[in-house]
Protein backbone atom coordinates (compact mmCIF):
# COMPACT_ATOMS: atom_id res chain seq x y z
CA UNK A 1 0.00 0.00 0.00
CA UNK A 2 1.34 3.45 -0.73
CA UNK A 3 1.17 6.52 1.35
CA UNK A 4 1.14 9.86 -0.49
CA UNK A 5 0.97 12.90 1.76
CA UNK A 6 2.95 16.39 1.70
CA UNK A 7 5.31 16.55 4.95
CA UNK A 8 6.17 20.50 4.38
CA UNK A 9 7.95 22.67 2.25
CA UNK A 10 11.57 22.94 1.28
CA UNK A 11 14.01 20.46 3.09
CA UNK A 12 12.91 17.83 4.82
CA UNK A 13 13.48 17.39 8.43
CA UNK A 14 13.82 14.27 10.72
CA UNK A 15 10.91 15.53 12.97
CA UNK A 16 8.28 15.95 9.65
CA UNK A 17 9.16 12.42 8.72
CA UNK A 18 8.70 10.43 12.25
CA UNK A 19 4.91 12.15 12.47
CA UNK A 20 4.00 11.11 8.78
CA UNK A 21 5.33 7.46 8.79
CA UNK A 22 6.87 7.26 12.15
CA UNK A 23 3.85 4.93 13.30
CA UNK A 24 4.12 2.61 10.68
CA UNK A 25 7.67 1.66 11.02
CA UNK A 26 9.85 -0.24 13.28
CA UNK A 27 13.42 -1.66 14.16
CA UNK A 28 12.40 -4.97 12.07
CA UNK A 29 11.67 -2.78 8.94
CA UNK A 30 14.51 -1.98 6.20
CA UNK A 31 14.26 0.89 4.55
CA UNK A 32 15.79 1.57 1.34
CA UNK A 33 16.02 5.15 -0.03
CA UNK A 34 18.19 7.07 -2.24
CA UNK A 35 17.73 10.01 -0.05
CA UNK A 36 20.72 10.84 1.97
CA UNK A 37 18.47 12.35 4.89
CA UNK A 38 17.10 9.41 5.23
CA UNK A 39 19.92 7.10 6.73
CA UNK A 40 20.20 9.54 10.38
CA UNK A 41 16.68 8.70 10.80
CA UNK A 42 16.98 5.11 10.34
CA UNK A 43 19.78 5.03 12.68
CA UNK A 44 17.99 6.38 14.55
CA UNK A 45 15.25 4.43 14.91
CA UNK A 46 17.33 1.05 15.34
CA UNK A 47 16.33 0.28 11.21
CA UNK A 48 18.68 -1.29 8.79
CA UNK A 49 19.06 0.55 5.43
CA UNK A 50 19.78 -0.13 1.83
CA UNK A 51 21.11 3.31 0.17
CA UNK A 52 21.02 3.53 -3.68
CA UNK A 53 22.55 6.33 -5.29
CA UNK A 54 20.57 8.51 -7.67
CA UNK A 55 22.63 8.22 -10.36
CA UNK A 56 20.63 4.55 -10.82
CA UNK A 57 23.44 2.48 -11.68
CA UNK A 58 23.04 0.02 -9.06
CA UNK A 59 19.60 -0.70 -8.44
CA UNK A 60 19.20 -3.86 -6.41
CA UNK A 61 20.83 -5.07 -3.31
CA UNK A 62 19.64 -8.60 -3.15
CA UNK A 63 15.95 -8.78 -3.25
CA UNK A 64 15.79 -4.90 -1.67
CA UNK A 65 15.33 -2.11 -4.77
CA UNK A 66 13.31 1.31 -5.00
CA UNK A 67 12.11 0.80 -8.43
CA UNK A 68 8.23 0.54 -7.02
CA UNK A 69 8.29 3.79 -5.52
CA UNK A 70 10.37 5.22 -8.53
CA UNK A 71 7.41 3.60 -11.24
CA UNK A 72 4.87 4.86 -8.28
CA UNK A 73 6.43 8.42 -8.67
CA UNK A 74 6.55 8.75 -12.60
CA UNK A 75 2.79 7.21 -13.00
CA UNK A 76 1.39 10.35 -10.23
CA UNK A 77 3.95 12.49 -11.91
CA UNK A 78 1.87 11.50 -15.60
CA UNK A 79 -1.68 11.78 -13.75
CA UNK A 80 -0.95 15.20 -12.00
CA UNK A 81 -0.06 16.91 -15.63
CA UNK A 82 -3.46 16.85 -16.85
CA UNK A 83 -4.14 19.82 -14.22
CA UNK A 84 -1.49 22.32 -15.44
CA UNK A 85 -0.33 23.13 -12.13
CA UNK A 86 -1.51 22.11 -8.44
CA UNK A 87 -1.48 24.61 -5.53
CA UNK A 88 0.25 23.32 -2.81
CA UNK A 89 -2.75 23.61 -0.45
CA UNK A 90 -4.54 21.29 -2.49
CA UNK A 91 -1.68 19.01 -3.11
CA UNK A 92 -3.00 16.14 -0.50
CA UNK A 93 -6.24 16.28 -2.07
CA UNK A 94 -4.59 15.80 -5.80
CA UNK A 95 -2.89 12.50 -4.01
CA UNK A 96 -5.47 10.94 -2.27
CA UNK A 97 -7.20 11.13 -5.18
CA UNK A 98 -4.28 9.35 -6.81
CA UNK A 99 -3.78 7.09 -4.67
CA UNK A 100 -8.24 5.76 -4.73
CA UNK A 101 -7.76 5.06 -8.09
CA UNK A 102 -4.37 3.50 -7.87
CA UNK A 103 -6.16 0.75 -4.95
CA UNK A 104 -9.27 0.42 -7.36
CA UNK A 105 -6.79 -0.03 -10.53
CA UNK A 106 -7.30 -3.95 -10.72
CA UNK A 107 -10.91 -3.88 -9.70
CA UNK A 108 -12.68 -2.32 -12.88
CA UNK A 109 -15.37 -4.60 -12.77
CA UNK A 110 -19.22 -3.50 -13.02
CA UNK A 111 -19.74 -4.64 -9.57
CA UNK A 112 -17.09 -2.79 -8.08
CA UNK A 113 -17.80 0.19 -10.04
CA UNK A 114 -21.23 0.67 -9.00
CA UNK A 115 -20.05 0.09 -5.60
CA UNK A 116 -18.02 2.72 -5.48
CA UNK A 117 -20.50 4.80 -6.87
CA UNK A 118 -22.73 4.06 -4.58
CA UNK A 119 -20.58 4.79 -1.17
CA UNK A 120 -19.07 8.14 -2.99
CA UNK A 121 -22.58 9.44 -2.99
CA UNK A 122 -23.63 8.39 0.10
CA UNK A 123 -20.47 10.85 1.77
CA UNK A 124 -23.09 14.10 2.99
CA UNK A 125 -20.88 16.82 1.30
CA UNK A 126 -21.69 20.41 2.51
CA UNK A 127 -19.21 21.90 0.46
CA UNK A 128 -19.70 24.73 -2.17
CA UNK A 129 -17.75 27.25 -4.29
CA UNK A 130 -17.86 29.92 -1.54
CA UNK A 131 -16.56 27.72 1.46
CA UNK A 132 -13.81 26.00 -1.14
CA UNK A 133 -12.68 29.60 -2.16
CA UNK A 134 -12.55 30.47 1.61
CA UNK A 135 -10.38 27.23 2.66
Amino acid sequence: MAFSQTLGMGRLTKEQLDKAIGHKLSSENVLCTDWRAFKTYAAEKGMDIYQFKSDGKVRTKGLFHIQNVNNYHRRLKGWIQRFNGVATKYLNNYLACFSLLESIQHQRNPIAMNDLMIKGNLIQNMETYDTLKLS
